[in-house]
């Protein structure tokens, strides 16, 4: 849009000169005068919102409105109750809030207790975390195998859902996979039917299918825009998830620390509480008792906003713009000095932010990022990246003392799980374009836990927050008077 009124504002100083142009008798030149008239109505139209979109911050106050759903100090508003996921970065007190070391829940299980033993034993465990948050208990050896054997029969793709990917047009496969899951609904026998044994065969065929729709977008992308050969390859029954999509994007192009890092990531990403803007979007559109494919398309529409899932690329652009602006990676004092130049809009993007920083609960740690740190450092060894690791980790340190050196300590800050995501994905050897529907594939289990019980277990009241119209009455008047 700025483009446009720049190239409009050129051409057309004043509106008479416009109007007389778009007047011009040459039929010849009709098709151009068309879109001038176009692009200066929606820049028109655009302008004319400035005025209108305008409301006195005062008035926020006065009627206390919880802006963002959001209290006066940045705690979220209560609007529901969940069994599934708890976000804990402070603790409520008297005296205010307390931060504390970040924790996060599944289902009562602490992450870490979670995750360990798998990191440990080094085996898998997304599907045993999925098992958790869609069933509400731990399986046991049998049911976990019973269910990974479940997941994989509904990996493979309907023909017709094949196609569809390849005829799809588009470079972002966030929309790519939101289409292609409404397109799913066709193909169910009962997309509508709301009851417990439905949605719970739904949530497993959609955790199932995301890696499959996700790794063929990417491939048939890469076909049409790098001209690279067509791989379309079926996912195998004795693979974990993880292992499966590395397989069906990479082939055999993968170590098992790759995959075993990419399975801690999507348990990490899997769920994060009710509050959480994606999860929130599923909730608010089953509310309505909308299907399964509409609410989880809503659910990656919203994650698809850079701030949300789509941080971690602004995370991975930013760390390479420091590795150029900085030319000592180990003078913390160059680096200092840089990035207390981003926090006062000078350098980089202008934002004033630095990418990966902060978080709306987490206060003093981010249990996920504490985790992926220690994956990332393992990893980058493998891939001999330590020092870029060991800038990382600089970044991270430095990054938060700038912040407070330029603004204050008002918040406590931490590295969230962003910060070392976009890398962690970097050093397995992930395109950028998939970053984000990574996201997503892990996310699909918390989604489908919190749409079942919105559904089954909340009575089933639609979802409807106030807004109070705060503009002022008017007379209609008729359009030939205005």
């Amino acid at each position: 849009m700025l483009y446009l009124r720049r190239r409009i504002s050129a051409k057309y100083q004043q509106p008479e000169r416009l109007y007389a142009h778009f007047d011009a008798p040459n039929p010849v030149d009709l098709q151009s005068h068309m879109t001038d008239k176009k692009d200066y109505l929606i820049y028109k139209l655009a302008d004319n919102m400035k005025g209108c979109i305008k409301i006195d911050a005062e008035l926020f106050r006065k009627l206390d409105v919880k802006r963002g759903l959001r209290n006066e100090d940045g705690t979220g508003v209560l609007v529901g109750l969940t069994n599934i996921g708890n976000v804990v970065g402070y603790e409520r007190t008297p005296d205010g809030l307390i931060p504390t070391p970040g924790r996060l829940y599944f289902r009562g299980y602490e992450i870490a207790d979670l995750t360990r033993p798998l990191i440990e034993e080094g085996r898998f465990g997304f599907e045993e975390v999925a098992y958790l948050l869609l069933s509400g208990n731990l399986p046991d050896a049998e049911e976990l195998e019973e269910f990974r054997r479940l997941l994989v029969e509904n990996m493979p793709l309907m023909p017709k859902t094949m196609v569809g990917i390849v005829e799809l047009e588009g470079s972002d496969i966030m929309n790519i996979l939101a289409r292609s899951v409404l397109e799913l609904y066709t193909y169910d026998p009962t997309p509508d039917d709301i009851s417990r044994d439905n949605l719970m065969r739904q949530s497993i065929e959609l955790t199932s299918k995301f890696p499959t729709i996700i790794a063929y977008a990417y491939n048939m992308l890469r076909h049409k825009t790098q001209g690279r050969s067509l791989h379309i390859r079926h996912p195998k029954e004795d693979y974990s998830l993880a292992e499966n999509f590395l397989y069906m994007l990479l082939g055999n192009n993968y170590t098992p620390l790759d995959a075993r890092t990419l399975d801690l990531l999507l348990i990490l990403q899997a769920e994060h509480g009710g509050g959480n803007n994606s999860t929130f979007t599923v909730r608010v559109t089953s509310s309505t008792c909308t299907d399964t494919y509409s609410s989880i398309a809503a659910g990656i529409g919203s994650l698809k906003g850079p701030k949300h899932g789509g941080a971690n690329i602004r995370v991975h652009h930013m760390i390479e713009h420091l590795k150029q602006a900085v030319h000592d990676w180990e003078d913390e004092g160059e680096l200092f000095r840089y990035l207390c130049r981003m926090v006062r809009k000078d350098a980089y993007d202008g934002s004033g932010l630095i990418y990966g920083i902060g978080h709306a609960v987490y206060t003093l740690s981010d249990p996920r990022a504490v985790l992926l740190r220690e994956m990332a450092g393992k990893l980058a060894a493998e891939k001999g990246r330590v020092k870029e690791f060991e800038f990382m980790m600089r970044i991270e340190r430095l990054a938060i003392q700038a912040v407070y050196s330029v603004k204050g300590e008002g918040k406590k800050l931490c590295a969230n799980v962003d910060f070392y995501s976009g890398f962690v994905y970097d050093l397995i050897g992930l395109p950028e374009e998939i970053y984000t529907p990574l996201f997503a594939m892990a996310r699909i289990v918390g989604w489908c836990a919190h749409r079942n019980e919105e559904l089954c277990f909340n009575g089933r009241r639609i979802i409807r927050p106030a807004y109070r119209c705060v503009a002022d009455p008017r007379d209609y008047v008729d359009v030939a008077e205005r």
